[in-house]
């Protein structure tokens, strides 16, 4: 009887220490998990921003291949003969 006791009270501080150890990894856990929430915060962030400059360049490449074909196409021949 005094060693089913002695095990049961055993058993008890064993799982107090363990919800103990389990509540800190817990806190620990939620911590990181915040952390983490915020860096993906920060990099979606990011990737919209290089998104954004990144479709910018593109415009900014046809205005200036479009600037560029205008000028070829100003100093082409008008096709019509100046002959008349």
């Amino acid at each position: 009887m005094f060693k089913q006791l002695t095990e049961l009270v055993a058993n008890l501080l064993f799982l107090v220490r363990d919800t103990r150890e389990n509540k800190e990894a817990l806190t620990q856990l939620r911590h990181e998990m915040h952390e983490l929430a915020d860096s993906m915060e920060k990099l979606s962030f990011e990737v919209q921003r290089l998104n954004d400059r990144e479709k910018l360049e593109r415009e900014k490449l046809v205005l200036q291949l479009d600037n560029a074909l205008l000028r070829i196409e100003r100093r082409l021949p008008s096709g019509k003969s100046s002959k008349n």
